[in-house]
């Protein structure tokens, strides 16, 4: 069985109103979580502890969706095996 792993991220965006972070290289990786449970708690710790600054956001990304274990892996992939 697969995990369903989920990441949580964040840093200060350009606009409240969209989604561009200010400085990609400042932002802020809270960490990998087995399950959407945990990354929601680490995800609203976040979100309230810099509830101060209006351009910050923080996400839950849901790393499972990225990737079919049903399919076949890429050449890239076999490169690396």
């Amino acid at each position: 069985m697969s995990q369903r792993l989920h990441l949580v991220f964040g840093g200060e965006l350009v606009s409240p109103q969209k989604n561009v972070f200010r400085d990609v290289s400042q932002i802020h990786i809270v960490g990998m979580f087995p399950d959407y449970a945990s990354a929601f708690s680490a995800w609203k710790a976040e979100a309230q502890r810099t509830v101060d600054n209006a351009h910050m956001r923080y996400f839950i990304a849901h790393i499972h969706r990225l990737r079919d274990e049903a399919a076949p892996g890429s050449e890239t992939e076999e490169l690396g095996a």
